[in-house]
């Protein structure tokens, strides 16, 4: 079994590549004098997977909403116990999460990091699901949901993306509904599980205080083969434009919250254009930027909550402004005019020298994390990039590129505003 070391003679950093036989991608990366370990095993499939056809099988299958992260939660469970209850034992810090795209179980620890490891690799592939666990946490999630109804920063997201979107899941909270988990029954987690816990689908980052041949002998040991299934994911065709422009919500917040969202074109970009859509999103809503100055200076931001996204995955693009202001409404319009303007006279040279140098130094700086490294290797990996061609990007990338990318991109045509107001 080859070991690939991956080595950037820019940030003068290495890791380590290997395909198993198994089929899991696993990734390591050693980091000198760090005092933890951090690890991700995770799947590609998330909330936006409800409907799809595997490569040997002919009929699409469709599931409830919901199912991804519905099985996250019955993945730590066993006959024995559960999983949290093992990694106490370690002394390693568990977790686990669902967004759109992917699943992602995860430790942190200082200390028993094998055990920690093996723990983590063991009951990610052993599910244990049956009609009566499956009731019990259909009610424990139908509590979760009900609490994320109530939630403003849960509520400007999804009201936003409902705004944005006609048909894409991408729209559907990542819980699913109460209805929608009431129909999940063992045989759909099961069905679930075996198509998309394929290891051929899977990869495992480790980041820190770690030896990457005692992780492969590990990996030998615990990782069962899986024959390679391919999966179509199916949605149904987007229309170009936005549901509507504005949509409000009344709850209990003290100032209005917003997001103010560009409908951008579904695709895969590679490491260079998304370097090229990062810098320009840090020249255009940085607080170094213009605009940043501007809203501050009306009182129509604060420093806390001001911050912008470009958010992706497969069927969907959007670039994404978000925070706290007294005047959502303003704030979208000066974001527009501020496009406009760098459309008409063109990004200057100084400010996107210094969007790209304060991007590229802060990718750097998270090089020295061992959580950081992690996930972003899980999310570069999972989205077909690789991380250091991606930092490379960064300090390539040019003027003239991210100008091009600003004639095409933040339409104010494909835009929606999301508000939550106070009740009053």
């Amino acid at each position: 079994m080859k070991m690939d070391k991956i080595t950037n003679e820019r940030v003068h950093d290495s890791y380590y590549s290997v395909k198993h036989p198994s089929g899991l991608r696993i990734f390591v990366y050693p980091k000198e004098g760090s005092n933890s370990t951090y690890a991700i095993f995770g799947t590609r499939y998330g909330s936006v997977d409800t409907s799809f056809r595997r490569s040997d099988e002919k009929e699409v299958c469709t599931v409830p909403e919901g199912i991804a992260h519905f099985l996250e939660h019955k993945l730590f469970e066993s006959e024995d116990g559960d999983a949290f209850t093992r990694f106490a034992k370690t002394g390693a810090s568990a977790n686990a999460y669902t967004s759109f795209d992917k699943t992602c179980y995860l430790f942190s620890s200082t200390e028993n990091v094998y055990e920690s490891l093996e723990i983590l690799l063991d009951f990610v592939q052993s599910p244990y699901f049956t009609e009566q666990t499956v009731q019990k946490e259909q009610g424990i999630i139908g509590q979760e949901i009900r609490m994320y109804d109530d939630d403003p920063q849960w509520r400007v997201m999804f009201n936003l993306l409902k705004a944005l979107y006609h048909h894409h899941p991408v729209k559907i909270d990542i819980a699913g509904t109460v209805e929608s988990i009431a129909e999940i029954t063992p045989d759909y987690l099961y069905r679930c599980y075996n198509t998309f816990y394929n290891l051929n689908n899977m990869a495992l980052c480790v980041a820190g205080n770690i030896d990457p041949e005692r992780v492969l002998e590990l990996c030998d040991k615990m990782l069962k083969s899986s024959k390679p299934v391919e999966v179509e994911r199916i949605f149904e065709e987007e229309p170009a434009g936005v549901v509507e422009k504005r949509v409000e919500q009344k709850l209990s917040v003290t100032l209005p919250l917003f997001q103010f969202g560009f409908k951008e074109a579904a695709g895969h970009r590679n490491v260079k254009e998304l370097a090229q859509m990062e810098v320009l999103l840090e020249l255009l809503a940085s607080d170094a930027s213009p605009l940043y100055r501007r809203l501050l200076d009306a009182n129509l931001i604060n420093t806390a909550s001001f911050g912008s996204e470009y958010f992706e995955g497969p069927g969907y693009a959007a670039v994404i402004f978000s925070g706290e202001s007294k005047d959502p409404d303003a704030v979208a319009k000066e974001i527009c005019n501020e496009v406009e303007r760098l459309r008409k006279e063109g990004i200057p040279q100084d400010a996107f020298a210094r969007a790209r140098k304060a991007l590229y130094g802060r990718n750097v700086a998270a090089l020295n994390s061992a959580e950081a490294i992690a996930n972003a290797m899980i999310t570069l990996t999972f989205d077909e990039r690789e991380l250091f061609s991606y930092i490379d990007a960064l300090a390539t990338v040019e003027l003239q590129d991210v100008q091009d990318m600003l004639e095409k991109q933040l339409l104010t045509k494909n835009s929606a505003l999301s508000v939550i107001t106070p009740i009053k």
